[in-house]
């Protein structure tokens, strides 16, 4: 089985809460669409530095955290990110990875989305359980 990605779409939080108040209008809210690598054995959203820049993200934490090749490195974490695919949505903090790392979308946003990996295909899909609605579990 080969990598899989996902095209997804980042929204500000913060600007759709200013666009809802009045303050900027629906045209300046910040967005990115990207291509993420799907890892489930990822906890959590990564971002860039560059996209953190782009949707002008603050900071709001600071965590440690273990890299795929077992190194440890201090990330800031930032949010909250709107994380738009199809006709699912959720809104997260995300660990910003150095410069121009690969956008990662983990277990955690992509269970929130109730979205089901294919491999056959090397995409992920909203689940076809609940084609129309997200599924969550509550217990």
């Amino acid at each position: 089985m080969g990598l899989i990605y996902a095209d997804i779409e980042l929204v500000s939080a913060g600007d759709v809460e200013l666009a809802r108040r009045g303050y900027i209008q629906k045209n300046e809210i910040k967005k990115e669409t990207v291509s993420a690598l799907v890892d489930s054995g990822a906890y959590m959203m990564c971002i860039n530095e560059h996209i953190k820049a782009q949707l002008d993200l603050p900071v709001i934490d600071t965590m440690e955290a273990e890299l795929a090749d077992g190194t440890l490195k201090k990330m800031d974490v930032v949010g909250p990110v709107i994380i738009n695919f199809k006709n699912r949505t959720t809104s997260c903090n995300a660990a910003v990875l150095p410069g121009e790392s690969e956008v990662l979308l983990g277990a955690i946003p992509m269970e929130d989305m109730d979205v089901v990996l294919v491999p056959k295909l090397q995409t992920i899909d909203v689940n076809p359980k609940s084609r129309y609605l997200a599924k969550k579990r509550i217990k």
